[in-house]
């Protein structure tokens, strides 16, 4: 019997998109707003996926203490109050995209877990704006 855990996390970071090889102007017709050479910030929401067989020992999919722990360590932590684009090595030369920062986080929580479980990330950039990535 296969389910499905969920875990939600919050984090709030700044960002900017932007290309380097564009010119400001290029960067304002594709990105607007979100292209401010100040950056601008988001209160992101995280739903983080597992899917496996139920233990029969345990009853558990996952111990949620334990995946609650990883996404502290390895989202929470390197991600919450900082400048996407300046201070987190991931996005030193990747645009930090909803989409990229998904992908992003699901590499980081990927490597963690058992090879078994199925993993996906949801992650809200703002209530209305989300993606959603499980390794396709």
């Amino acid at each position: 019997m296969r389910l499905t855990v969920h875990r939600k996390a919050h984090f709030n970071a700044a960002h900017r998109l932007y290309r380097k090889d564009w010119d400001q102007a290029k960067n304002e017709a594709v990105f607007g707003k979100c292209s401010n050479p100040h950056y601008h910030g988001h209160n992101y929401e995280l739903v983080v996926s597992v899917n496996g067989e139920v233990d029969e020992e345990t009853g558990f999919v996952m111990d949620l203490k334990l995946l609650k722990e990883l996404i502290y360590e390895e989202v929470e932590v390197p991600f919450d109050h900082k400048n996407l684009n300046e201070e987190v090595p991931e996005f030193k030369e990747l645009n930090p995209t909803a989409e990229n920062i998904a992908v992003v986080i699901w590499n980081k929580l990927r490597s963690k877990l058992k090879p078994a479980l199925k993993l996906e990330v949801t992650l809200y950039e703002t209530p209305r704006n989300f993606v959603t990535y499980n390794g396709d």
